[in-house]
């Protein structure tokens, strides 16, 4: 099973909210995922960032890839290099 780190919208029209989330590859982009590990509020100036580093770094070991805009996320985090 391919493991993503991905982002889920939630909130309003023209008001977004992110989830990040470990997700199957194949699901749906807000189907269920299996882990949340943090959230990502853009409308805030400046954008509001909140990852638990210590479960991200658990997946990141055990193979999970992240997209492109969490994987900027996470290094802005300082979790990856």
């Amino acid at each position: 099973m391919a493991v993503k780190i991905r982002l889920t919208r939630m909130g309003k029209k023209k008001n977004p909210f992110y989830r990040i989330v470990v997700a199957d590859q194949k699901s749906r982009r807000d189907g269920a995922p299996i882990d949340e590990i943090g959230y990502y509020d853009p409308m805030t100036n400046p954008a509001n960032v909140k990852i638990d580093a210590e479960k991200a770094t658990k997946w990141l070991n055990n193979g999970a890839q992240p997209t492109d805009t969490v994987r900027s996320l996470l290094k802005k985090a300082e979790i990856i290099k």
